[in-house]
């Protein structure tokens, strides 16, 4: 049965969940998971002052890696030859999606805003349209097109914060720059992710790519530790790595699993609309960050930008 079959499945219309259907539940995490996704970017602002980046993001994918263990050991173990057979894959995946998308993000936090990088990162779809367009021929309509320049008309409003000199000058802020690599790296992560074969189990390719990613990071979280940036292992250091394994990568990716499962693929892409949203609130909120008028011009050219970029061509 399909994700999509499940919506329809009477049968799993009634299995409940603390006394909601599984319906009803998915449609509350719905809106619970970018809350989840978007506590990677206000930890990474939160904590840019006294945990190295490379070190977090290693320990944060380690701390992953165990909790996946129990629920993966057996299944990585039957499948160890397609490990073996698809290391290569492996290890670029954990590259881009561990190394990339977690120690770039970090590195980039020491200085720019949590509201930036949501805001940055939200346009990650419409590059995951176009790399998918260029390198497996998806079929890209005109209004995706119209949504592509829109969104990268709201991204360079946000790295040039409004200024038409900032953008003459190419004086951006060093963190954008990190972000829009790790934008990247998303993208390139998730158009490899959905095109490249696996004979793994959806959850231990995750576990095996997480493995991979650990390896890509440890060299580099030695030569950082070598040059003097070691962390403090005092009861905020762990907190922070806890944090981040449980809620934004453990958490996060099994609640957007369950809720693809119930609601299909289709309607779960809805929350990463979401994310920038929460993600300037709970920055203003939390961390005290002003919203300037170039974070409000960029949600509005990003967000429907993403909307159009998104729909299925003809």
């Amino acid at each position: 049965m399909t994700a999509e079959d499940s919506t329809r499945d009477p049968a799993r219309q009634t299995t409940t969940w603390f006394g909601l259907s599984e319906r009803r539940l998915a449609l509350i995490l719905l809106f619970v998971a970018p809350a989840l996704f978007a506590s990677n970017m206000l930890t990474a602002r939160a904590t840019h002052d006294f945990f190295p980046p490379v070190a977090l993001a290693f320990w944060r994918w380690s701390a992953t890696f165990v909790l996946l263990l129990p629920f993966t050991a057996g299944t990585l173990w039957r499948y160890r030859a397609a490990i073996v057979a698809e290391w290569r894959d492996v290890l670029v995946l954990g590259a881009l999606g561990m190394g990339v998308c977690g120690a770039f993000v970090y590195i980039g936090a020491d200085t720019t805003s949590a509201t930036n990088i949501g805001l940055i990162y939200a346009a990650s779809p419409i590059l995951i349209v176009v790399l998918a367009r260029v390198f497996y021929g998806e079929a890209l309509g005109l209004l995706q097109g119209a949504g592509i320049l829109l969104s990268l008309a709201g991204v360079v409003a946000i790295v040039c914060r409004g200024e038409l000199a900032v953008l003459l000058s190419l004086s951006f802020a060093p963190g954008d720059l990190w972000i829009v690599a790790a934008m990247a790296g998303w993208a390139f992560y998730a158009v490899l992710l959905r095109h490249r074969p696996s004979a793994l189990p959806m959850m231990a390719r995750f576990a095996a790519i997480a493995g991979g990613g650990i390896l890509i990071l440890l060299p580099f979280t030695v030569a950082e530790g070598l040059s003097g940036a070691l962390p403090l292992w005092d009861a905020r250091s762990f907190a922070t790595v806890g944090f981040l394994a449980v809620v934004a990568s453990f958490g996060a990716y099994q609640v957007y699993a369950l809720v693809q499962r119930i609601l299909g693929a289709g309607p779960t892409s809805l929350l990463m609309y979401l994310i920038p949203v929460y993600n300037g609130v709970l920055a203003y909120l939390l961390l005290g960050e002003e919203l300037h008028s170039y974070h409000l011009l960029g949600a509005a050219l990003v967000l429907p930008g993403i909307f159009l970029a998104t729909r299925k061509a003809a």
